[in-house]
């Protein structure tokens, strides 16, 4: 089983985005014309701020003790069945695993999260953590500095490789999503730029009871000018604490 948007690694984004421009082209031509739904962003951390675990690697996506921030969600019902998987669990934290899953139009990721390790694509490049069939089944726009062809896989997942920034990533997410939501998968890096550039609608952050003592921090690098958040739900499940804000 591989981890899903939620769920997937989230190493920090370390890219830049000058130069090269692989834009979406305009997928949606036939759409019509939508209200915009929410960027959003959903969220594992561990109680000392870690959203992975120290030393990241190809093998080890969540770090030294990063799985342990996705207990919560692995068991249900909801996790499993978008995973292939039969049985699991329901409980308080099943409304929120369905709300973030559901009404997702496309999806923002950064490099790392993607995988593959830094530097220009190889020969026979990286295809993401999650097998032949991810997850996402929507447009998927990655955050790169090195350019490389569009990865359409199966299930209805095509995996963008944008150059040209964060705006321009969530201007073409949103393009594709239409009236559905963006969301935002990670890694921390990734976040902390749309956090910093005060972009996101809608942070859920899943608090685990559990310390990392270093890793990758959700809160770090956000600049002078702090994002201004409003809490609008809180709610106790069984092995984690949801929250939800809304961006101020």
């Amino acid at each position: 089983m591989r981890w899903g948007p939620l769920w997937a690694p989230t190493h920090a984004c370390n890219d830049d985005f000058s130069g090269f421009t692989e834009s979406y082209e305009h997928v949606s031509h036939s759409r019509k014309e939508h209200a915009m739904g929410r960027f959003k962003l959903s969220i594992s951390m561990s109680l000392d701020g870690y959203v992975a675990g120290p030393n990241q690697s190809e093998k080890d996506g969540l770090g030294i003790g990063g799985e342990q921030l996705h207990e919560w969600v692995v068991p249900l019902k909801a996790f499993r069945e978008r995973h292939g998987e039969e049985g699991g669990e329901v409980n308080a934290s099943t409304p929120i695993a369905e709300g973030i899953l559901g009404n997702v139009g496309a999806t923002i990721m950064g490099r790392n999260m993607f995988g593959g390790g830094p530097g220009p694509w190889d020969d026979d490049p990286w295809k993401g953590w999650w097998g032949d069939n991810p997850p996402y089944h929507t447009p998927v726009f990655v955050l790169t500095h090195h350019p490389r062809e569009p990865l359409e896989m199966q299930g209805g997942t095509t995996f963008y490789f944008v150059t040209d920034g964060i705006e321009s990533a969530l201007e073409q997410a949103r393009a594709a999503a239409g009236d559905q939501d963006v969301s935002l998968g990670g890694g921390a890096g990734a976040a902390q730029q749309y956090l910093a550039a005060g972009l996101l609608d809608e942070i859920l952050v899943s608090t685990v009871p559990v310390f990392l003592g270093s890793g990758a921090r959700l809160f770090d690098n956000l600049g002078d000018a702090m994002p201004k958040l409003e809490q609008v739900e809180a709610i106790e499940a069984p092995g984690v604490t949801h929250v939800r804000y809304l961006r101020a």
